[in-house]
């Protein structure tokens, strides 16, 4: 497999973004697919109680997930402006430092997950009829934190370095293989939704050690010697500085959507499967935010490190319009073809789950754009290395949900409860251009005087 390496400091932004985060789409798609695969066979092999038990573990898998993408991006932020800036021997030691603080966080995360996670289901309203279930799957998830770190560790270090491809084809092996064991441990071992959970935390660790080969044999520059793992502790302080921020930037969201978790709950596992069947079709179209989003942090970070503002304003241009398209396409394509695929998760109570996923994906399509906004300029603005600007942003989407699920509770309303996470975007987009404005107009004046020429968006 030959090394693909990109510096994203020169070309046309525009194709240099559309190329990058194309495979980041798929590869997200893929991982959707770890929890989709476990939603669709639980669904159709042990039944809707089973599916909603999963279901109803989505926000605190969301909260780990994303905990452990936006930390390791974090951390990788300052390799991405090493690389950029022609630093490789620097850009080495940062991979030293993501590589010794993601270990010991993992290690942390590991056991905090596991020593609460009892209490954390009562709290949330876990129905009695799914709490066994439940908690066995989301144990076992808690337990595969490691594997979880190491693929999206050296995925980030690879992407900062402009290579997202590579990550793409292991994740695409790992998809397909968690589909292979969840048939084993489902249907032949009748492991139900544990089985799920063992299988999701074996095709991770498949991936991050794919990653970890081709890093091996293929990536020379990520080579390390012992120099190289001499970490100084201001190195340390500012991989942390970034890091944790994006993090918690994550997990803010996350607390916002088990809010609104807590909220579906009280209405009963029915509508739970038909949120879960709802907001798995959603995550799968949205992924493409995402991917823009990460491809903006990388972007913003090689430039800012090469010192070219004009080229970082481009950027932000570029990605917003083709953010815009795709949500037209995206929310067209949920807002009338959708529901159809309720199929694939279920084989009982099929009509009425249906029109409840049809009300989700109405409710949330319509508010494509202010999604698209979010994950591009927060990710963006977190390359250019403000790791609590962004964090606000996340304040705004844990208000906006948090009030949103609370009438929504009050109410019993699954309406309100669809509506939480549009309101959460809305607020967002709007503090967060508002920032991205700041930064070009007067910041990155003062960090790069005489370098601010250019079109903003």
């Amino acid at each position: 497999m030959k090394t693909i390496q990109h510096d994203m400091t020169s070309g046309n932004p525009i194709k240099i973004i559309f190329d990058f985060t194309l495979p980041i789409f798929i590869g997200n798609v893929f991982q959707q697919f770890y929890n989709m695969a476990d939603a669709v066979i639980v669904g159709k092999f042990v039944g809707t109680k089973a599916l909603a038990a999963v279901g109803s573990t989505g926000t605190i898998m969301f909260l780990i997930y994303g905990f452990v993408v936006g930390m390791t991006a974090g951390f990788t932020v300052l390799t991405a402006q090493k690389f950029g800036a022609g630093d490789m021997s620097a850009m080495r030691r940062t991979v030293a430092g993501a590589s010794i603080l993601s270990l010991i966080i993992g290690a942390i995360l590991t056991a905090a997950f596991m020593l609460f996670m009892k209490p954390w289901l009562v709290a949330m309203n876990t129905p009695a009829d799914i709490f066994a279930d439940a908690y066995a799957y989301i144990m076992i998830i808690s337990a595969g934190i490691l594997a979880q770190m190491l693929y999206n560790l050296l995925a980030s270090i690879l992407r900062a370095l402009g290579n997202s491809k590579v990550p793409l084809y292991f994740l695409i092996l790992s998809a397909l293989l968690n589909i292979v064991l969840d048939l084993v441990f489902i249907i032949i071992f009748h492991m139900g939704a544990a089985g799920a959970a063992v299988a999701t935390v074996i095709s991770q660790g498949v991936s991050g050690l794919l990653c970890l080969v081709y890093i091996v044999k293929k990536v020379p520059m990520l080579h390390m010697s012992r120099e190289d793992w001499h970490v100084s502790g201001s190195l340390l302080k500012t991989q942390i500085g970034i890091g944790i921020p994006m993090a918690l930037q994550y997990s803010i969201t996350a607390i916002g959507t088990m809010m609104v978790q807590s909220s579906l709950n009280i209405l009963g596992s029915t509508l739970v499967a038909a949120y879960t069947a709802a907001s798995k079709i959603e995550q799968v179209v949205t992924q493409a935010f995402v991917a823009m989003g990460t491809t903006m942090a990388t972007y913003g970070a090689q430039n800012m490190g090469a010192g070219d503002v004009p080229r970082i304003r481009q950027g932000f241009k570029a990605c917003t319009v083709i953010g815009i398209v795709y949500s037209f396409v995206a929310a067209a394509l949920v807002m009338t073809v959708g529901k159809y695929m309720t199929y694939l998760f279920v084989s009982e109570d099929v009509a009425m789950i249906m029109d409840s996923v049809d009300i989700y994906l109405r409710c949330v399509g319509i508010f494509f754009i202010p999604l698209a906004i979010v994950n591009i300029y927060r990710n963006g603005i977190q390359g250019l290395g403000y790791g609590l600007l962004p964090m606000m942003a996340g304040v705004a989407e844990l208000i906006g949900r948090g009030v949103v699920a609370v009438i929504a509770a009050g109410q019993k309303s699954y309406l309100g409860v669809c509506l939480a996470s549009p309101a959460a975007w809305i607020l967002a987009s709007v503090l967060l251009i508002a920032m991205y404005y700041y930064i070009v107009k007067v910041d990155l004046k003062k960090i790069f005087p005489g370098k601010t020429a250019g079109n903003d968006v």
